[in-house]
This record gives structure tokens, C-alpha cells and sequence, in this order.
């Protein structure tokens, strides 16, 4: 049943691409550059690292979740904003900050709570912009990431700090992300 609950994370996470994919191209959803750049070398530093720790259901999500980060990112650099804003200069730092921190940590959770906060500061970039022009996102994609992250902590099984805190998050930022935009539809 982990396998299972795996696996329905991992396809959530590639699945929930394909409509920001799609509303990039069409211009209608606008990513945030620095976010997504953030979000690239997290997901992949993410994936490495849990895979190092053992993982192996819970690790679908952050596969398929990094794969779609990989496409979006790529089309953000012709088809996003932001990227030099004084926000998005100060969360790069902040981010760069954070993983040197995570470089010279030794402790798993220590690290993992910095790699955590780092994609943090890519998320609230998308979160203002959410709020502040909530067309320009994809709302299917943050419920569906947030159902993906939902479903890679049942893949995990037991009480494990480490190998639950990462998917948890991801539940709640994107889900989080999710209210905004309907939050700032609501004030349009």
C-alpha cells in the first residue's frame, strides 16, 4: 500500500505540470523566475539527498515534482517574470544563505529545516504574485501538488521526522498557495 501511495504522489506531482505547462504556452500563467530556479536546485538537492538517506516510495514525489520543475523553469526564462526585482534579489540571497548553511550542516533535520526554509523564500515570491495578479497562476497545479505531497506522507509509514517534513511542507505551501489565489480572485 506505501508503494502505492508512492506512486500516486509521483504521477499527482508530473500531472499537476501538464496545466502550467500548458497555460505558460498560452500565456496565461506567468511563472516567477526566481522562484522556480530556487525551486530546481532544491528539488533535485532533495531528491539526491532523501534517496542518500533511504527513501524509496516517498521518493516519487520528489522526482516527478523536480521533472516538472526542470520544464517550467526552462519556460519561465522566456515566459515569466521577475528575476531581478529587489524581492526576488533578496530571496536568492536569502536562498544562496541558506544553502551554504546546508552545505556545511551535519545534521539531517537541521539541513533538511534550512532546505525548507530556502524553498520557502522562492515560495513567497509566487505567493505575493498570487495575491497580487492571481490570473497569472494555475490553480489546478498548486491543489494537485498539494493532494501529491498529501499522498507521499502515507507512502512514508512510519514516524520518521526526516522523511515526513519535506512532503508535509510541500502539502502546505502549495496548498497555501492555493488559497491565495482564490483570495486574491476574491478581491478582483
Amino acid at each position: 500500500m506505501l508503494s502505492f501511495f508512492g506512486l500516486i504522489s509521483g504521477l499527482l506531482a508530473c500531472i499537476s505540470h501538464i496545466p502550467y505547462l500548458i497555460d505558460i504556452l498560452k500565456g496565461t500563467t506567468k511563472p516567477e523566475r526566481a522562484s522556480w530556479l530556487i525551486w530546481l536546485v532544491l528539488g533535485s538537492i532533495s531528491f539526491f539527498s532523501q534517496m542518500a538517506k533511504g527513501a524509496t516510495d516517498s521518493l516519487w514525489l520528489v522526482g516527478g515534482d523536480t521533472l516538472g520543475t526542470v520544464l517550467t523553469f526552462i519556460l519561465a526564462i522566456k515566459f515569466g517574470v521577475g528575476g531581478l526585482a529587489k524581492r526576488d534579489l533578496v530571496s536568492l540571497a536569502f536562498a544562496f544563505l541558506g544553502l551554504v548553511l546546508w552545505f556545511f550542516t551535519k545534521e539531517p533535520l537541521t539541513a533538511l529545516i534550512i532546505v525548507i526554509l530556502v524553498d520557502f523564500a522562492g515560495a513567497i515570491l509566487t505567493v505575493i504574485k498570487s495575491y497580487e495578479d492571481p490570473g497569472s497562476e494555475t490553480l489546478a497545479t498548486w491543489v494537485l501538488c498539494s493532494i501529491a505531497g498529501f499522498f507521499a506522507v502515507l507512502s512514508v509509514g512510519e514516524f520518521n521526522l526526516i522523511l515526513l517534513l519535506y512532503p508535509l511542507y510541500l502539502c502546505f505551501i502549495n496548498g497555501a498557495t492555493a488559497v491565495v489565489i482564490l483570495v486574491g480572485k476574491r478581491k478582483s
